[in-house]
């Protein structure tokens, strides 16, 4: 996860790259995690960027929502404290869906360096 958020570090205000991306990093999370929380993916996001990219509750959720209803998902609930708290964690076509997207974003990276690495011939 750290070669691929990397990518993610450079960009500076790059919100509309990594949104394209977002589920991709959630997935990685968890198949890294077994479970998390939002406010959890949230904070690990921030510290293995070193602050660099943070994501919003309003950028996260949707996410989830959508993973969840394309059954990549499962969610637990845990009381702690008086406190519920919803986990999630990836269901096997969840696994099997984040090595595809894992290839396929190596292999845009790949493109999008080797095409920006091309001098234009005029």
């Amino acid at each position: 996860i750290h070669k691929y958020l990397m990518y993610i570090r450079i960009m500076k205000d790059s919100s509309q790259l990594y949104k394209g991306t977002l589920s991709t990093i959630v997935l990685k999370l968890l198949s890294e995690q077994k479970k998390m929380y939002g406010y959890e993916i949230c904070k690990k996001v921030q510290e293995i960027t070193d602050g660099k990219m943070n994501l919003t509750e309003g950028a996260l959720y949707p996410t989830l929502h959508k993973l969840e209803a394309d059954n990549l998902l499962t969610v637990s609930v845990e009381v702690i404290g008086n406190r519920s708290r919803k986990y999630y964690s990836l269901t096997q076509k969840g696994k099997s869906n984040f090595k595809i997207k894992m290839e396929e974003f190596e292999a845009f990276i790949a493109q999008m360096h080797h095409l920006l690495q091309l001098k234009t011939q005029l």
